[in-house]
């Protein structure tokens, strides 16, 4: 059997400007990047405003396991499946951070025959978007620090700067860092850390930011620390929002690669979606609903995260209404949270799968009940599957009216995605939704953050601890309480606690520490264990990567 990046080796790409021209892009618009990757120009989305929008198709997912359930490959499976299907479609994705790429999850260019391609690429350093987002963050610190420096005309109290240095790369190390150290001349001494580029707020801003003009705005917007009268000092303070949008005027740009089978691919920004908000580039997603009848996009982790993010930050900014959601879930993922070791997960078991579904049955209810959209899910299927398993799926999302396709878009590539695509634009032509959000803009910070416990994790309440009460106290004196909220929680759990699997009750939210990202504008709350910068495994992916005297790429997946 062929590893991922043996298959993805093995494609024979169309040339960039033949997807182009496939999505309706003409060359004019087009900035190469070698034979099979290319920018577009910002001025395609002002030139297609005459053009009807797309439909709009999210894929999201159950709580993720460590068996894996496939959602980026079953949303590339989808869009080759809908191309088979006669239909007009593009996929829009994230780009990979590093961090995974040479830690524990590998690459983010989906898998087996439902790949983006050329998948070492956007797997590493792409079109160089993230090193233009870190130099746009890292160039914020320098001026900040030496404001400071050259006698801190702001008055910003060192022990209250907010902004931090980052690095594309999981490095424990950088946490928490105390520099400036060598004497006058070498800085002021003060504490400070690293995060990871996408739990930067430069790529939350990139990735919803809608024009240079917006970018540049919501640069300036940022807030990087207080005074020692605790008033807030922006990036706009520094003078830096004009060079930090020199550095991202490219970088804001989609870019443009395609599925091995040749379906047009927009793959832009990609913050996570546990610490961040989770999803591709606004401009992107409007680029791929201009260009095609059909666009497909996913966000990040389990519905509770990546879903509630797209649907309550992503689309209330954007103005942006989902057509269908498709729920993507595994046998094997749901006997994991049925209580299974994932070396028991290949016999038939459905006491464990029915003690697992209840996880599944909940995200389809939000998705349903609070959010009002057509949904299907979307069943992986693994050879190791019974008839048993899969007919007990079946019955029980038919009792919330909800259908389950399966899909064999790893192994098969369009060809296995084929029946969820007419399920898809089944729910798209004949379902009309009633697209809501879980909290309304008005909402106290507390009171939305207790929404989204109460309606989309299950939870019974939350407990916000005194340091946070008295940060939201301070928000909403300064006028961020009317911003939605992008809450960081662990991935694994609908609690912030990673060992509650399957569908937890009875449980609280703790929150820890609250904060804005005024230039993103949402309203950053971190509950449990959760860090904004991950350290390597025991054994990295990177120890297995390597690369020939003729360049080519091993060990990547």
């Amino acid at each position: 059997m062929m590893t991922d990046i043996e298959i993805a080796q093995s494609a024979t790409p169309k040339h960039i400007l033949e997807v182009a021209k496939e999505a309706g892009v003409d060359e004019k618009y087009i900035e190469l990047y070698g034979r099979y990757k290319a920018k577009l120009d910002l001025s395609l989305i002002t030139d297609s405003e005459d053009k009807p929008d797309g439909k709009l198709i999210l894929v999201t997912a159950i709580t993720p396991t460590p068996a894996g359930e496939g959602k980026t490959t079953t949303t590339i499976g989808l869009a080759d499946g809908m191309h088979r299907i006669g239909k007009n479609v593009a996929v829009a994705l994230r780009e990979p951070s590093l961090g995974p790429v040479f830690g524990v999850k590998g690459g983010a260019a989906g898998g087996g025959y439902a790949q983006v391609i050329p998948m070492e690429d956007i797997n590493l350093h792409f079109t160089g978007d993230f090193h233009a987002i870190g130099a746009a963050n890292n160039l914020l610190a320098a001026m900040l620090d030496n404001h400071i420096y050259q006698g801190n005309s702001l008055n910003i109290d060192p022990r209250r700067i907010t902004w931090k240095r980052c690095v594309d790369m999981n490095d424990r190390q950088l946490r928490f860092v105390t520099d400036g150290l060598g004497g006058r001349v070498n800085g002021v001494p003060r504490e400070d850390g690293y995060d990871i580029t996408v739990a930067s707020e430069i790529m939350a801003v990139l990735c919803l930011a809608s024009s240079i003009t917006d970018l540049k705005a919501r640069l300036a917007r940022i807030i990087v620390g207080y005074t020692y009268d605790e008033k807030p000092v922006t990036a706009g303070d520094l003078k830096a929002e004009g060079a930090m949008t020199a550095l991202l005027k490219d970088a804001l740009k989609p870019n443009l690669v395609q599925t091995l089978e040749g379906t047009p691919a927009f793959v832009h920004g990609g913050p996570f979606a546990n610490i961040a908000h989770g999803c591709n580039s606004v401009i992107a997603t409007k680029t791929a609903m201009k260009m095609a009848d059909y666009a497909i996009t996913e966000a990040g982790f389990g519905a509770d995260l990546g879903a509630e993010k797209f649907l309550d930050i992503k689309c209330r900014m954007a103005g942006l209404t989902p057509s269908a959601v498709v729920i993507v879930a595994t046998v094997r993922a749901l006997k994991m949270h049925g209580g299974l070791a994932k070396t028991e997960l290949s016999a038939e078991n459905l006491e464990a799968l029915e003690r697992g579904i209840p996880n599944l049955l909940r995200h389809v209810s939000n998705i349903k009940n609070v959010y009002k959209l057509p949904s299907v899910v979307a069943v992986n299927r693994f050879p190791t599957d019974t008839d048993a398993e899969i007919e007990f799926i079946i019955n029980k999302c038919r009792e919330l009216g909800v259908n389950v396709i399966l899909s064999t878009v790893w192994a098969e590539g369009g060809k296995g995605g084929e029946e969820l695509a007419r399920e898809v634009v089944r729910l798209c032509e004949q379902e009309q939704g009633d697209f809501t959000f879980s909290y309304g803009d008005d909402m106290t910070i507390e009171e939305k953050i207790e929404a989204v416990t109460r309606k989309i994790y299950g939870g019974d309440g939350i407990t916000v601890l005194p340091a946070a009460k008295k940060q939201i106290a301070a928000l909403t004196a300064l006028g961020f309480d009317k911003l939605p909220i992008c809450v960081a929680k662990t991935q694994y759990s609908f609690s912030d606690d990673p060992t509650k699997l399957g569908a937890p009750e009875g449980f609280k939210i703790t929150i820890k520490n609250v904060k804005v990202s005024a230039g993103a504008g949402f309203v950053v709350v971190l509950t449990g264990d959760i860090m904004t910068m991950p350290g390597l495994p025991k054994v990295p992916a990177a120890e297995r990567i390597d690369v020939d005297e003729n360049g080519k790429i091993t060990g990547l997946f």
